[in-house]
């Protein structure tokens, strides 16, 4: 492995950015440990390591949000403290971050605004917020409040909210984890395109393909050390991992489902209209997820994805019984909980807050959904014996980096605090499985970890239904595979029969069976 950062061509000799000796120490980790750091101006910069190796704690203290116990920061050749995330964008760097920080009560307009400097415009900003999302194929309405926006919405404001700051450094932690294929392509023109300008970027992201096709060089980190540096186009996906991780990654191991199964989830003609002005109706959905199987529905975020949860998860309880059937009983008007004990177990796409509680230890988190399952409720008392076990076990079981049973949930990384609500769900044995972007901003190792688990739940029985919008690891996992566009679900068709490019057209809206110039119409309505 070579010891020197590799030249990329950029266009200075002098650094954008330049850390020497970068550490910071928490009570139960160690997350960075004399860190070494070059980016050049107009240079693409990958950051690699498995979850809980120190990259987002490494940009939180670029940006601001977190300050180092030891070591020196260099920006455009003079020394420099940065004292928060303000002064950091005064200096031109501007954060995508994993986990959004967004203000869920107001709309995009008005969270844009907060970032910019002055007094703004609502207006005016908002027809720059269409001009931008226009430009960069990152479509959102600046009126929509953040609350009601999907994962892939709310990335899509982060990103364009960055775009409006003109940074002369731009960090993106997990950017393409929830947009399509499309977008990210539009993405990655944006990005070579700002760097021809002379803007650095320093990218974070588990796709090594992406980051393959993308950045000029890389920095690998290991235990919050530099174990690394290489130049990514010389390089292959499995070279890059083996610098991640140690070792060659792991291969799912996915045979035929057997045919036959009980139905355990049918949607039975879903119907239902979003409360949300801005949100998707669902039309006339029918489905039918059998024992021993995982169905897979793929979509451009923000076609229906949340509603459809909500709607089989029991957050949106329904004016009808039948149109939603779990485990043979009509559950269309029961509670998330009353589903939950007829044998379904829920993964939301939102880690913190739906999957969650941010301040709650990881052992108070279990009981939220696991203490009937797991018998950690007794006579109407709680267990926390039996709870921290059972949080012990799912942290040993899935490799989870936290400081123990009692970290609390915003403490994680978001990786792997997307193993353990995973693990949780899985590890109590549940007869239907709902599962939403189940790998989202998780390292290739754990991500290949967690297809497996799912694969396994799937082989002891198990009906799963997978929601995400990656469709490579859809035809990964997947037995069946499906679409929804504009709240309408396309037939299912088997894993093995399709590809990405036919599930791509249908993604527009147009598949065998319907209408395709009215369809086409209505999606691009």
């Amino acid at each position: 492995m070579p010891q020197e950062q590799p030249s990329s061509g950029t266009q200075s000799a002098t650094p954008r950015l330049k850390l020497s000796g970068i550490t910071k120490i928490y009570p139960s980790v160690v997350a960075n440990d004399n860190i070494d750091l070059t980016v050049m101006p107009g240079e693409i910069h990958a950051v690699l390591g498995e979850n809980g190796a120190g990259k987002s704690t490494l940009m939180k203290m670029i940006y601001g949000v977190v300050k180092p116990d030891a070591g020196e920061m260099m920006w455009q050749g003079q020394k420099v403290t940065i004292a928060n995330p303000a002064h950091a964008r005064e200096l031109g760097i501007g954060m995508v971050f994993q986990h959004f920080s967004l203000f869920e009560t107001l709309t995009v307009v008005d969270n844009v605004a907060l970032s910019l400097p002055g007094k703004q415009d609502l207006r005016a900003l908002s027809e720059r917020i269409r001009q931008v999302s226009d430009k960069y194929g990152l479509p959102v309405d600046p009126r929509r409040i953040v609350h009601s926006l999907s994962v892939g919405e709310r990335q899509r404001v982060e990103i364009i909210r960055c775009l409006l700051q003109t940074p002369k450094l731009l960090i993106m932690d997990e950017p393409t984890s929830v947009l399509t294929p499309q977008a990210v392509r539009k993405l990655f023109e944006t990005l070579r395109q700002l760097a021809s300008e002379g803007c650095s970027i320093l990218y974070i992201s588990h796709k090594l393909d992406e980051i393959q096709e993308l950045c000029d060089t890389a920095t690998v980190l290991r235990g919050g050390k530099v174990s690394g540096h290489c130049v990514p186009s010389k390089e292959s996906p499995k070279s890059m991992a083996r610098l991640m991780i140690g070792k060659d990654l792991p291969v799912c191991e996915h045979t035929q489902a057997k045919e036959g199964g009980e139905v355990l989830l049918k949607l039975a003609g879903l119907s239902h209209a979003s409360d949300d002005p801005f949100g998707i109706d669902l039309q006339d959905l029918h489905l039918e997820v059998h024992s021993g199987e995982i169905v897979g529905i793929a979509g451009v975020s923000g076609n229906g994805q949340q509603e459809l949860l909500y709607a089989v998860s029991g957050e949106e309880c329904l004016s009808e019984r039948f149109p939603v059937q779990i485990c043979g009983t009509q559950a269309g008007r029961m509670s998330p909980g009353r589903r939950r004990r007829l044998g379904l177990c829920f993964v939301p796409e939102e880690r913190l807050g739906r999957g969650a509680v941010p301040s709650m230890s990881l052992a108070e988190n279990v009981i939220l959904t696991a203490a009937k399952r797991r018998r950690l409720v007794r006579r109407s008392l709680i267990d926390f014996k039996a709870a921290r076990a059972f949080a012990a076990e799912c942290i040993e079981r899935y490799s989870v980096k936290a400081g123990g049973v009692f970290a609390q949930a915003r403490s994680l990384s978001g990786g792997n605090l997307q193993k353990f609500i995973v693990g949780r769900e899985i590890m109590q044995d549940p007869k239907m499985l709902v599962v939403a972007q189940p790998t989202w901003g998780v390292d290739v190792g754990a991500a290949a970890f967690i297809r497996q688990s799912i694969i396994d739940l799937r082989n002891r029985g198990c009906a799963v239904l997978v929601i995400s919008e990656e469709l490579d690891e859809l035809f990964e996992m997947c037995d069946r595979i499906a679409v929804i566009a504009k709240g309408r679900l396309s037939p299912t068709k088997r894993a093995a029969e399709t590809n990405v490019e036919e599930i791509g057209v249908w993604m527009s809206g147009i598949w065998p069976g319907v209408d395709a110039t009215m369809d086409q119409a209505r999606v691009q309505a």
